[in-house]
């Protein structure tokens, strides 16, 4: 179980890391399939695995080179504030529903939606929004659904990128990362000064924090060696992978 755990996280967050994904996309489904933990703690696993991901992928970034513009900034702002309120909705969610299954359906059949999207952002209209506020508005979205779902928010991330800020595919799965950094800090902080750890079973994360490490040196060095397009396919599928593995759970989860 810890090889399995541990390639889970190395190869969601080298995807994660170098086209924009996250990580927490492919592991919030893949342990929800495995099913060896409640709702809660699969999305703390998720959460700090991306987490660590995250923070050395951004400075391996930053080191290369890497500047965020100012609408990243301000979304990445928006999404520490968003972290927070989708960690308290995930909690009033668990709350709702006696059965866990019911709430791993909702949450896998709404992530088939947003996956959807992600996956004909091409075809959708683009923009390029400098209003301070709108842009504020759409980081508290995205940290508010990255946290809720625990799924680190990497390809929706990538898609509002691309579709409302006019990014290169690339540079968008740059600026997700550092979104993606900040907002699980405000959800794995917010967890820390409330509830605390102890109710989770954490047995697994120092593998899942090793494998997430690992996987950002090597998607970070991947995304700087790869060009558009590259990283433009993989993306796409693995977005179409996740999708399906998300439609596996919710036929599990209802039948």
């Amino acid at each position: 179980m810890f090889f399995i755990y541990f390639m889970t996280a190395l190869c969601a967050t080298t995807l994660g890391s170098l086209a924009g994904l996250g990580g927490g996309v492919i592991i919030k489904p893949v342990l929800d399939t495995l099913n060896n933990y409640d709702l809660g703690t699969v999305g703390l696993l998720s959460s700090v695995t991306v987490f660590s991901m995250a923070f050395v992928t951004t400075i391996k970034q930053f080191k290369s080179g890497f500047k965020t513009d100012f609408n990243t900034i301000i979304l990445a702002l928006g999404s520490i504030l968003g972290g927070g309120i989708g960690e308290k909705a995930f909690d009033i969610f668990l709350n709702l529903f006696k059965n866990e299954n019911t709430s791993k359906g909702i949450q896998a059949f709404i992530l088939i939606l947003l996956l959807a999207l992600v996956l004909f952002k091409s075809f959708l209209p683009k923009y390029d929004i400098k209003n301070i506020f709108i842009v504020f508005i759409v980081g508290i979205f995205l940290g508010s659904i990255a946290s809720f779902l625990g799924i680190g928010g990497g390809p929706i991330n990538v898609a509002i990128l691309v579709m409302l800020f006019n990014f290169p595919t690339k540079n968008a799965a740059t600026s997700s990362v550092f979104i993606i950094l900040l907002s699980q800090f405000s959800k794995i902080f917010l967890i820390a000064i409330t509830t605390g750890f102890s109710s989770y079973n954490l047995s697994m994360l120092p593998v899942m924090v090793i494998g997430g490490i690992s996987g950002g040196f090597l998607g970070a060095k991947l995304n700087r060696r790869l060009s558009n397009e590259y990283i433009d396919k993989i993306f796409n599928i693995s977005v179409i992978c996740i999708i399906i593995l998300n439609v596996f759970n919710l036929y599990i989860a209802f039948y």
